[in-house]
């Protein structure tokens, strides 16, 4: 297990793969020291590997057990002195399909790792943050954190509640010394999409497919500023706008132009056929 040695030092869950491990790379690049956590031991022997031992601290981690997750933090304080300067709760999990068709036990699951597991995080990584000067408790939210997304219902309500968090908090941590935003990422190249997702996705605009660095770019810059919502693509940022703005409208483009509109359209010439 390595030392920090006096760099500043980031805790990422979800480092084994995608946006986790391109922000676990950079920060090295920058000269931190990285606690990398994910249920992944093989992605986080390798991540180990490629940053060097004496630069990093790895551990399996599953974020819905809070013993662990402390656990987890203390053993991270023990190679930082104490320290943290930022927390990236970037772990979760998708399932896709209609609500009424899904395994409740799924949703759950869902629940349990994408929200749950960012306040498991949060809760005991406070005191470190608050022992560090500037610190930064960031959390991977979701472009579906915009405006509920059917097809993944139970997904985009769990970013939902990350976003609303993150705004709260964001002004409760001022007590504390302690800054809090999130990212709200499109359509992000990483094992977490269904398979040929990304190459299907739209060559241009909002929803087209984009590498998981630019988001661990974000990372990097939101630790230097005090921006709280971060989108990736910048124009997620009208979506969210409309959203609040008119959310019939939005409601009536997603449901005529969203994934699951011709299922839809389908299910009402069946009601009408049969009068």
């Amino acid at each position: 297990m390595g030392q920090a040695n006096g760099r500043k030092s980031i805790f990422i869950t979800g480092a084994a793969s995608g946006m986790g491990l391109e922000t676990a790379r950079l920060f090295h690049s920058k000269g931190w020291f990285v606690g990398g956590y994910d249920v992944n031991g093989e992605g986080l022997a390798a991540l180990e590997k490629e940053l060097g031992a004496e630069n990093c601290i790895v551990a399996k981690l599953d974020v819905t057990n809070k013993e662990a997750y402390d656990a987890a933090v203390a053993s991270f304080g023990k190679a930082t002195d104490g320290k943290m300067d930022i927390l990236y709760n970037n772990a979760g999990i998708g399932a896709g399909g209609l609500f009424a068709d899904m395994d409740f036990a799924e949703n759950m699951r869902v629940v349990q790792v994408n929200f749950i597991g960012v306040l498991n995080g949060i809760h005991a990584a406070l005191p470190l943050l608050k022992a560090t000067e500037n610190s930064l408790c960031f959390t991977t939210s979701s472009s579906s954190a915009t405006y509920g997304m059917p097809g993944i219902a139970v997904y985009s309500a769990t970013k939902h509640a990350v976003k609303g968090l993150t705004e709260a908090l964001s002004i409760e941590f001022r007590i504390i010394g302690v800054r809090a935003a999130d990212v709200l990422p499109g359509l992000i190249d990483t094992p977490i999409l269904p398979e040929g997702a990304a190459a299907n996705a739209p060559k241009e605009g909002m929803f087209r497919s984009i590498p998981p660095m630019e988001v661990a770019k974000v990372v990097w810059e939101a630790y230097g500023s005090d921006k709280l919502h971060w989108y990736v693509p910048p124009e997620l940022v009208e979506l969210d706008k409309a959203a609040g703005n008119a959310p019939e409208m939005v409601r009536e483009q997603i449901a005529t132009t969203g994934p699951i509109a011709p299922m839809l359209k389908m299910m009402e010439e069946e009601a009408k056929a049969k009068g």
